[in-house]
């Protein structure tokens, strides 16, 4: 039978059957940890690699103060998913359900560390600020900077279900898939083969046991066996002088308890954030839109989230890190139906929680990350880039792909633009030469490049759903999506035109960026002219049948 709800939720099948005894825990909920976890002790590695390593930050800050609060969110997050997983279980009587996985948002974790928290932390030294001060203003920085975000989250999540029905499924998973190959995939696999023997086996172990479900000779999970092995390979070479050129071994430091409690640090760090808010801002922004993937994702494989549910949870968790001293923002993940293919289902969050949470205030994360080798993490970011970008294929309908296909190009441009804008390969003077070399044909090829992958996962989503609009034989849908994109544009929240995609006004722009900043603008409204005049076009009156 089904009952409307008197509050205006939505109708809740309610079975005469007894209702299905569910477990904790399955087996795949092993496979599904080990994924998930390995997933946030990476990024928490990366943020240590680039605050301790490259800007010299004082370890004990970033292990004893960033990361408990970090990892706190990431805890409160995961027992809010494995909640909302028990609850869909229960109502729909099914027992297959899987939790949506949480976690630090690889793309904005590395963007604080490196565009915002280090930068920030060598502008306080250079203004006289001693070692420990300089650090202390970069973490309060760190907390204001998720506050800000969070609260972005929290007011724009109330519009995430109206998003899903008015873009397509395709713009939706496209956006994702593209990510996933490009981002999530190319660039992991880029780091996992810096140790070809140690990556490229670990990479193929679990190709045979997740995708080929091949047997192994231990009743073990796949993702683990292939996480030890990896790690014994990559140290056990590494000691027969055998490895990747530069292999050390990790120096141990001690275990030190730090709980995570509330601060109002965050306040003394509101002012730092005005310089940093054109980053801050489309950083909250992107995870809302990632948000609205990840449940269409997920609603794909079989599970139907609520959409405000889901961006409410990541809000509040990012909320409770940034209260707590976390410096990196907790985001649903978009690789939801590859962890229901693993077999997981709500044990695996829970455990993932608990195990983040607790770890990080026992130092026991901190401790972790120095020695979990980037050749063998790599390869699980690759396993889940390849079957996201797969289940967005299935899940879209065939006439869309072209469209599809179409958004993973801003991608493309967004990682050229990671790479081309690191100082190692490109020194900024000639960095910012190229940006300004233009030729006879055109605009400067290098500039293009990096307006073209500023917000590029808003661009994807507007692009497929333009070309599918198109398909559909929607031309005016189609040009209202494009007259979206004209607006995001003018604003610099699409094809910004500054280097790391700050937002700004229109018309405090000058020289070549007001020039190319207009040119994008017009091209929008052009052919978003172009197929509202198409559609004016009567449709064609069929002959008659003889």
């Amino acid at each position: 039978m089904v009952f409307h709800r008197p509050d205006g939720l939505r109708d809740v099948l309610v079975s005469n059957s007894a209702p299905v005894s569910r477990r904790w825990f399955v087996a795949g909920d092993l496979n599904g940890f080990f994924g998930l976890v390995v997933d946030n002790l990476s990024i928490l590695g990366f943020i240590a690699m680039a605050l301790v390593g490259i800007f010299g930050m004082p370890a004990d800050v970033v292990y004893g103060r960033m990361f408990p609060g970090t990892a706190l969110g990431v805890l409160v997050g995961n027992l809010i998913y494995t909640e909302m997983a028990r609850r869909l279980a229960a109502r729909t009587g099914r027992d297959d359900v899987t939790a949506m996985p949480l976690g630090l948002d690889a793309p904005t974790s590395i963007g604080m560390a490196l565009l915002v928290l280090g930068p920030a932390f060598a502008g306080f030294r250079q203004a006289g600020m001693g070692e420990a001060a300089a650090a202390n203003a970069t973490w309060q920085l760190g907390m204001a900077s998720l506050m800000v975000m969070g609260v972005l989250k929290f007011v724009l999540s109330f519009a995430g279900e109206a998003v899903t029905r008015l873009v397509p499924r395709g713009g939706l998973l496209g956006s994702i898939a593209g990510i996933a190959l490009v981002l999530m995939g190319f660039l992991p696999l880029v780091e996992a083969l810096r140790s070809p023997v140690v990556g490229f086996v670990t990479l193929g172990l679990l190709l045979y046991v997740l995708v080929a479900k091949g047997r192994l000779p231990v009743k073990l999970p796949g993702v683990f066996v292939a996480f030890v092995f990896g790690t014994a390979l990559y140290y056990g070479l590494g000691a027969l002088g055998l490895g990747a050129p530069g292999f050390q071994w990790p120096q141990a430091t001690a275990l030190t308890v730090a709980f995570p409690w509330p601060s109002l640090g965050f306040v003394e760090g509101l002012p730092y954030t005005v310089p940093y808010l054109p980053l801050l801002l489309p950083f909250g922004l992107l995870m809302v839109v990632g948000g609205i993937n990840v449940s269409e994702s997920a609603r794909a494989a079989g599970d139907d989230y609520r959409t405000r549910d889901i961006l409410l949870t990541e809000a509040l968790s990012t909320l409770v890190a940034g209260l707590c001293g976390g410096v990196a923002q907790t985001t649903p993940y978009i690789g939801q139906p590859a962890y229901k293919h693993m077999g997981a289902r709500s044990g695996y969050t829970l455990l993932t929680g608990l195990f983040i949470g607790i770890g990080g205030m026992l130092g026991l994360v901190s401790g972790l990350v120095q020695w979990l080798p980037l050749a063998v993490l790599a390869p699980i970011i690759v396993y889940v880039a390849l079957d996201i970008a797969t289940q967005a294929f299935h899940a879209t309908p065939p006439k869309h792909t072209t469209a599809m296909v179409l958004g993973f190009l801003p991608s493309v441009a967004y990682m050229l633009s990671i790479k081309v804008g690191n100082p190692a390969w490109i020194a900024p003077e000639h960095f910012a030469q190229l940006m300004q070399a233009g030729d006879s044909h055109g605009l400067p090829e290098m500039a293009i490049i990096v307006t073209l992958g500023n917000g590029f996962i808003i661009t994807a989503m507007i692009w497929i759903s333009a070309v599918a609009a198109m398909i559909d034989g929607r031309l005016l849908r189609a040009s209202g999506f494009l007259l979206a994109g004209a607006a995001l544009a003018l604003f610099g929240i699409i094809h910004s035109v500054h280097p790391h995609g700050g937002i700004y006004l229109p018309w405090t722009l000058e020289g070549l960026p007001r020039q190319i900043a207009w040119q994008f603008v017009g091209a929008y409204l052009a052919l978003a002219a172009l197929l509202a005049a198409l559609s004016l076009q009567r449709e064609p009156v069929p002959s008659p049948v003889p």
